[in-house]
């Protein structure tokens, strides 16, 4: 990634101190002479969760193309990271996945994920965009709205700081990188613009997490994933992570959700689909109890098809598209993201930024979507449209995870457009299909650990 070789002018703020705003800031701070980024929170030190992030108690993880963007938007991140305790695996080799029930087969692959906690994450960003030149942190700082001129363009943004009154700050550019709960549409309404198109899916998922310790052996792989499933609507996830630490999520849909009691914990991961993360639990020691979160439902908004929208203000992030989070794909988004801002400003300048901006991020999220909500939509309980290509997308990826058990090949092509490295429709190219539909003895297919030495990158 390189700079784009303008000196950098104006002023930009961005409201949102969580990993999308300061991914944004970052990437301003190349083109604009000043990046002032505000946040209601008070920001914790190293590792610490805050209010303003939730979800922050809870297993996340960061897929291989979001390791790629972050580790050339901040040299060196992945190794630094380690070195405080994250981990970083082979997302084919060093996991263990399970969808329906099957563990797609590992195998050595160029597909590098890291497991770390979303504070100690976020923490690190915030002190490397920090201690850029050109950008400043306020924290305890409310944005009330953005301000305009009279011809609706967005100027500034009107801020209580505490102990003060309004303040209004002059800006050339405001992001909205407030996050799930972001006041998009009202400030919106108050510039006199219609909102957005909203696309929702309500996947009713309660997520409950704890933490264990860590020690040597405890596990031959750095993760464990266990999907979900229309026949056991139930799952979980064993991150390692920084503190010689297990980060655990349970989850469950509708009224079939994890309890918060220790041993109900336990017994809820007994009923997983597969033995193994129960398995583990049972050989940890916990470090606390339980924490509970209901996941808000899933919200695409869709900006680009707005006829009218302000010059001088962009929505990113989680403010743009919010995820069901069981799927991991929210950071890696908002990263993608940052380096799609990036190629706006460098190709159009600042006029029309919004729109390019955001058909560039409808592409992003076009992915991601279609797999979350689609997945979603398996399930009878989840309310939304069911078109004939979700129902037919959703049998070919169940016939696809069968044949993932025993192909490392088609394992690899999964994961590829699951990690945003590759598109859709490398799940549809000749050689795949024949993989997913060709008939099956059981065993591995005939020819396919020759053919997964030339079809899989080798391991670097």
């Amino acid at each position: 990634m390189s700079d784009t070789g303008h000196r950098p002018t104006g002023h930009a703020v961005v409201v949102g101190a969580g990993i999308g705003g300061l991914l944004a800031a970052r990437v301003l701070s190349e083109t604009f002479d000043r990046v002032t980024v505000i946040d209601r929170d008070g920001l914790p030190g190293q590792g610490a969760p805050r209010r303003g992030v939730p979800q922050g108690h809870h297993a996340h993880g960061l897929l291989s193309r979001g390791c790629e963007i972050l580790d050339d938007l901040f040299p060196g991140l992945t190794a630094d990271l380690v070195a405080t305790g994250a981990s970083t695996c082979d997302m084919q080799n060093d996991v263990s996945w399970y969808n329906e029930g099957r563990r797609l087969h590992p195998a050595p692959s160029r597909l590098r994920g890291l497991t770390v906690s979303r504070p100690q994450l976020e923490w690190y960003v915030r002190s490397r965009v920090a201690a850029l030149p050109r950008v400043v942190i306020h924290e305890r700082c409310e944005v009330v709205e953005p301000i305009s001129d009279a011809a609706g363009a967005v100027t500034g943004v009107r801020l209580l700081r505490p102990g003060h009154g309004p303040e209004d700050v002059a800006a050339d550019l405001v992001v909205n990188a407030t996050g799930r709960g972001n006041r998009g549409t009202e400030w919106l309404r108050r510039l006199g613009y219609e909102p957005a198109p909203e696309e929702r899916i309500d996947s009713r998922l309660v997520y409950v997490s704890r933490e264990y310790r860590r020690r040597p052996g405890d596990a031959d792989v750095v993760a464990l994933i266990v999907g979900h499933s229309t026949s056991v609507p139930r799952g979980g996830v064993a991150l390692s992570a920084e503190d010689d630490r297990w980060l655990v999520t349970l989850f469950g849909m509708g009224d079939d959700v994890p309890p918060v009691d220790p041993d109900g914990y336990h017994r809820f991961a007994a009923r997983l689909p597969v033995p193994d993360l129960h398995r583990l639990l049972e050989r940890l020691e916990p470090l606390g109890a339980p924490r509970l979160m209901r996941i808000p439902v899933s919200i695409r908004r869709r900006y680009e098809r707005l006829d009218r929208f302000p010059e001088g203000y962009v929505v990113f992030g989680d403010a743009l598209c919010q995820f069901n989070p069981s799927y991991g794909q929210g950071m890696t988004v908002a990263a993608c993201e940052a380096v799609a801002l990036r190629e706006c400003l460098a190709d159009g300048g600042r006029d029309g930024l919004a729109r390019r901006f955001f058909q560039r991020a409808a592409r992003i999220i076009d992915v991601p979507w279609d797999m979350s909500a689609g997945g979603d939509l398996r399930f009878p309980s989840v309310e939304g449209p069911r078109s004939l290509r979700v129902k037919l997308l959703n049998g070919y990826i169940a016939r696809l995870h069968t044949a993932a058990e025993a192909d490392p090949v088609v394992g690899h092509a999964f994961l590829s457009v699951a990690n945003l490295q590759a598109p859709p429709q490398r799940l549809l190219s000749p050689g795949i299909l024949a993989r997913v539909l060709r008939p099956r003895r059981g065993g591995t297919p005939t020819g396919s650990r020759l053919a997964a030495r030339e079809e899989i990158p080798a391991a670097q």
